[in-house]
């Protein structure tokens, strides 16, 4: 987030490349709630997505944090920009992963952040 923060406090920001890829997500206190619980959980075994219920495209989660720091959205990231950039890494960011965390939700795990927004409210307040 901090490296997101200052183009978009600026209206900067934007979705990256087509806006349409997949973009897990999590809050910090998920994601070490999640670890805790996988380790003192007998009920789980094997890998567990650290990612949070409420999945959004990269343009839905641009548009939240952007609203949450009462910011516009005005440009997109080009695709070839970002590979001018990054190189080869921008496929870690135009690549699309549809992550559920469907084994800590059947093991019971409650997330305290699963919607992006009340996530965000809590992070930039």
């Amino acid at each position: 987030m901090k490296t997101m923060m200052k183009p978009f406090k600026l209206g900067l920001g934007g979705r990256l490349g087509p806006g349409t890829q997949w973009f897990p997500w999590i809050h910090i206190d998920d994601i070490v709630g999640i670890i805790n619980f996988a380790l003192n959980n007998d009920a789980i075994s094997g890998p567990v997505n650290g990612a949070a219920p409420g999945i959004v495209d990269n343009d839905q989660f641009t548009r939240a944090f952007a609203g949450a720091l009462n910011r516009p959205v005005f440009f997109p990231v080009p695709e070839f920009a970002l590979r001018i950039m990054m190189g080869e890494m921008a496929d870690v960011v135009l690549n699309s992963q549809k992550v559920a965390p469907k084994a800590a939700l059947d093991a019971g795990y409650q997330f305290r952040f699963p919607e992006l927004k009340d996530a965000l409210k809590n992070l930039l307040k």
